[in-house]
């Protein structure tokens, strides 16, 4: 099998929707998706917010990496919050996910960043046991908190 990694294009929002779509269906989470291809092409290729990694196999793209560069105040350098990784499942058990975290990683390096991390729901044992296997160890002691909608809105004023 023939793997490489490119950075989407603004052409690829339609595949990087249907893949966000996949993602959340996974994670039970569908219901929660409100993204479009405008606000897609708004926020990552216009505003340039977020990054998008496709990887293909043979030719085929099957599968992304979101990400985006914090900032950790202790080391004093930009970091890398991967929002998704996502493989399709007839692709997976091939390494893909494994090759797209490891290209990430090289990314980081390269950027001179200090860290590269995510999240992951704390039912989804398969995906744990796969990031725990490439060394990545979870934050005891933190918890992510989060405000959205009319909550943010209220927040605000």
């Amino acid at each position: 099998m023939e793997v490489a990694f490119r950075y989407a294009q603004k052409e690829d929002v339609p595949v990087i929707l249907g893949f966000i779509k996949e993602l959340a269906e996974y994670e039970k989470l569908l219901h929660e998706v409100v993204a479009t291809e405008e606000i897609l092409t708004e926020w990552i290729f216009e505003k340039k917010r977020a990054e998008v990694l496709l990887v293909q196999a043979d030719g085929k793209t099957v599968g992304y990496a979101l990400f985006f560069h914090n900032f950790s105040t202790f080391l004093g350098r930009a970091g890398i919050y991967l929002e998704d990784l996502y493989i399709t499942p007839k692709s997976r058990g091939n390494g893909l996910g494994k090759a797209l975290i490891k290209k990430l990683a090289s990314i980081a390096v390269e950027r001179g960043c200090g860290r590269l991390e995510w999240s992951c729901l704390d039912w989804n044992t398969k995906s744990i046991m796969f990031y725990r296997s490439l060394g990545a160890e979870p934050m005891e002691g933190w918890t992510v908190y989060r405000v959205t909608g009319e909550t943010l809105n209220h927040l605000a004023q």
